[in-house]
């Protein structure tokens, strides 16, 4: 009942969030005399933070219209390649004349809670030089039940059915929680001769081995036994959203458990809005506003995926064991010869632990030393390997050029 009663809540503060918005709306509109004092500021200032703590954020936009190639603009259009019941297969596809071979990269994007727009950074980076594809993942609220469940093996089948549709020039990106399924799925297609295989591998941030180096989160999956998650984070999607009586993890609990992480920093962030606000400082206003409109936009998740994969990734350690199975087959990354890996990391990932996922070389032995790469990030957290200016400027250089070293 906890997923109803805090829609509910919710919908019980709509009528005073909309008198907020529109209060704080003549407050600072430039005609009002109070937009011009402190105390008017403050006002507007408080009423906002009221607005965006009860309002539901809904999916973000990519947004991307131009990229810039060669010096000049490029218009861009958002395609849907392939569609399944829980993803579709985008394709940022530029009006390039005459037409460039560049890369193509398949960017897995992470089903963990948030939307796939996550990564418009990590696209923006990667759509001057390359054909940039993304998995972008459907809130699990949103899908009827009679579109069938979705677990880690149907999320496995997807990564190759899109790799197969791509070709095996395309070069695989993996951010963070896909990072085991994408390393399954490669491996599966290289144990069965696949010409599918993609050209290389890129992990960054992701959950191959969680015993080394373990985590808050690494610690808290392993604390509790399976059943103690599915009695205490699934729970049924209200019956007025197309999804409804799905079994899921509410997108709000993974939001609960990220921001409780780093909670002074939270709420440090939001006094700073209020102080951007009373100074009149837009430009401060509206970096904060961009993110968190994104940071608290979040998906459910299926109840299946998401016990799975706390029970396989996290709990069995079942990759690095050498004991995960994909229907009944045998996952072995000792059979990936073919494709190059690359594993990035953050110095100060309080998610993925240092190590975690450069552990997938020690899994992937076959590959030859010339076609592998790590990178380990000094001063970045989580977020900054695939975001901000560390991303562009340091770790994006040297994944462009392993991608073009093994194309």
């Amino acid at each position: 009942m906890l997923y109803q009663a805090l829609d509910a809540h919710l919908a019980a503060l709509t009528p005073l969030r909309l008198a907020a918005e529109a209060f704080q709306h003549v407050l600072s509109h430039p005609l009002h005399p109070g937009a011009y004092t402190p105390a008017g500021r403050a006002a507007a200032a408080g009423l906002e933070l009221f607005e965006r703590a009860t309002r539901r954020y809904g999916k973000p936009e990519f947004g991307f219209e131009t990229v810039t190639v060669e010096g000049r603009a490029v218009a861009v259009r958002e395609q849907t390649v392939a569609e399944k019941p829980f993803c579709r297969l985008l394709h940022f596809a530029r009006d390039l004349s005459p037409r460039r071979t560049d890369p193509a990269v398949l960017v897995v994007a992470p089903m963990s809670g948030h939307f796939a727009t996550l990564l418009r950074g990590t696209v923006a980076a990667l759509l001057p030089e390359h054909e940039v594809y993304i998995t972008d993942w459907a809130d699990a609220r949103s899908v009827p039940l009679a579109r069938g469940a979705f677990g880690l093996a149907d999320y496995i089948d997807y990564v190759i059915e899109f790799l197969r549709l791509l070709g095996p020039e395309v070069h695989v990106l993996a951010v963070c929680q896909p990072s085991p399924p994408v390393l399954a799925a490669v491996a599966l297609l290289a144990a069965a001769g696949d010409p599918a295989q993609p050209r290389s591998m890129t992990l960054m941030g992701g959950p191959i081995d969680t015993r080394v180096n373990p985590t808050v989160v690494n610690r808290l999956a392993t604390s509790r036994p399976i059943d103690w998650f599915e009695h205490r984070a699934i729970h049924l999607v209200p019956h007025w959203y197309p999804g409804g009586n799905r079994r899921v993890y509410p997108g709000f609990l993974q939001l609960t458990g990220f921001m409780s992480m780093n909670l002074d920093r939270h709420l440090g962030e939001h006094m700073k809005l209020f102080r951007h606000l009373v100074q009149g400082d837009g430009e401060g206003a509206e970096a904060h506003r961009r993110f968190y409109d994104e940071y608290l936009s979040v998906m459910d998740l299926a109840a299946d995926f998401y016990l799975e994969t706390v029970r396989s990734v996290f709990q069995d350690h079942a990759l690095p064991c050498g004991t995960m199975a994909h229907r009944g087959v045998r996952v072995e990354p000792r059979a990936i010869e073919r494709t190059a890996l690359m594993t990035v990391e953050g110095e100060k990932d309080d998610i993925s632990g240092v190590g975690q996922t450069r552990a997938a070389h020690a899994l992937c032995r076959a590959i030859p030393a010339g076609r592998r790469g790590h990178r380990l990030q000094p001063g970045v957290g989580h977020f900054g390997i695939f975001n901000g200016r560390r991303w562009r400027q340091e770790i994006y250089p040297e994944i462009r050029e392993f991608i073009r070293r093994n194309g």
